[in-house]
Order: structure tokens, then C-alpha cells, then sequence
């Protein structure tokens, strides 16, 4: 089966467009869609861009802390000897 040509962001921000008051059919001609694609897509992904927004949210709030991390850890750590002790008794 042929996977989409569109991912889930770009099918999130075209359904956007046609929220934000442009026309349908003027959406679906300007990306190269069908009605019938739109529709489909707006039934499956209408309700998703809370989804969309809050795992993007995500994404930017774990970068922050590998950043962080990465920072904050020393670049180098020398190993350190072997200090066990020998009992000599």
C-alpha cells in the first residue's frame, strides 16, 4: 500500500487553513488534495491538534533538559586508580 505523501504535521496545518477561513476547495487545490482526502483527513486528525501541539511541547521541553544535562555534566572524567586496600597483616 502507498504511504501519504503528507506527514501528520503538514495534514494538521492544511486542515488549520481551512479553520482559519480559507475556503475548502481553494485548500485542497492549492496543496493538490481531493475533497474527498480533506474530509477524510478532517474526520481522522480533527480532533488530534491538541495532541499534536502538546507532544511538540514535549519534544522542545526534553531537548531543553539534554541540553541542560550536557551542560551541566564535566566534558572529561580521568578514571580514577583502583584504591582497594590490602590487608597486610
Amino acid at each position: 500500500m502507498k504511504g501519504s505523501r503528507f506527514s501528520e504535521e503538514q495534514i494538521i496545518g492544511i486542515l488549520r487553513e481551512a479553520e482559519a477561513g480559507a475556503k475548502t476547495p481553494e485548500v485542497c487545490r492549492r496543496h493538490g488534495i481531493s475533497d474527498a482526502t480533506f474530509y477524510k483527513w478532517k474526520a481522522k486528525y480533527g480532533g488530534l491538534e491538541h495532541v499534536f501541539l502538546s507532544l511538540a511541547e514535549a519534544r522542545t521541553t526534553i531537548e531543553a533538559w539534554r541540553d541542560d544535562y550536557n551542560h551541566r555534566r564535566p566534558a572529561f572524567e580521568p578514571r580514577r586508580a583502583n584504591t582497594c586496600r590490602v590487608r597486610t597483616a
